[in-house]
């Protein structure tokens, strides 16, 4: 017997931000796996059960989840932002590739959720107007050779960058490290958003430029984005200012 499983993201933590998609699929689930934080955003009733674990130990959740619902229940895994970001929808599928057939036969929905480079670029105006990446500064499981190279194709390329988990008390250094590496291919105006918490009570939103730009104001929940060499910054007196892309590049057609 097979049951279901769904995977979702909670979006940026501000619960008007979460799908109502995803809100029907939190009505339907008996049991919910996720990391401890993430699990407190949802409204759960007491038949609800919860199985809360570390922020480390994905492919041990989406197995234990899947081992679940090739069992019956029908069990929702449960990610920040949208699941499918640096979040728990990859563990999941690599979770069934490689465990026992019966987990292929589990029915599976993943739904779209909102993440956080969106709900930054969204406080902060348009960054994401034209042509973007994400990477994870994490090199938990990628080295940070790759990194680098990464970070400077992206910046020769023209992309707006959006830097996802930033830096942490394992390595503090990294971010400060991809600020210089992108000083030497970007120019010295070119706009860095810190967002934290975006469109939550505790948020903040910071801009600097990248000459100035300074990684200690960061932690592991603050996402960047790095402006191209064609995003500006329109000054607004007494507001944030307005930080876009614009939707032609130099030389290009309106």
């Amino acid at each position: 017997m097979s049951g279901r499983l769904f995977v979702i993201g909670t979006g940026p933590g501000n619960p008007e931000q979460m799908t109502p998609e995803a809100l029907a699929v939190v009505d339907q689930a008996t049991d919910f796996f996720g990391y401890g934080p993430y699990l407190d955003r949802l409204q759960l009733r007491d038949d609800q059960l919860r199985h809360a674990s570390d922020n480390r130990e994905e492919l041990d959740r989406a197995g234990a989840a899947l081992a679940m619902a090739a069992d019956g229940a029908k069990v929702c895994v449960v990610s920040g932002g949208d699941p499918g970001v640096f979040a728990m929808a990859a563990a999941v599928c690599e979770a069934i590739e490689n465990g026992p057939a019966a987990w292929r036969s589990v029915d599976l929905t993943i739904l779209p959720g909102i993440t956080a480079m969106l709900a930054v670029a969204a406080r902060a105006g348009a960054p994401l107007g034209h042509d973007f990446c994400a990477i994870s500064l994490s090199d938990n499981l990628k080295p940070w050779n790759i990194i680098e190279t990464r970070l400077e194709l992206a910046a020769k390329a023209g992309f707006v960058i959006a830097l996802y988990n930033p830096i942490s008390r394992a390595r503090p250094w990294q971010l400060g490290d991809a600020f210089k590496l992108l000083r030497n291919h970007l120019p010295a105006t070119t706009p860095v958003i810190f967002g934290r918490a975006a469109g939550r009570p505790d948020e903040r939103i910071a801009l600097q430029q990248l000459s100035q730009a300074d990684a200690s104001i960061a932690d592991m929940a603050t996402c960047i984005i790095i402006g191209s060499a064609e995003t500006r910054v329109v000054a607004r007196p007494g507001r944030l200012d307005l930080v876009y892309t614009p939707r032609f590049m130099a030389g290009g057609n309106r």
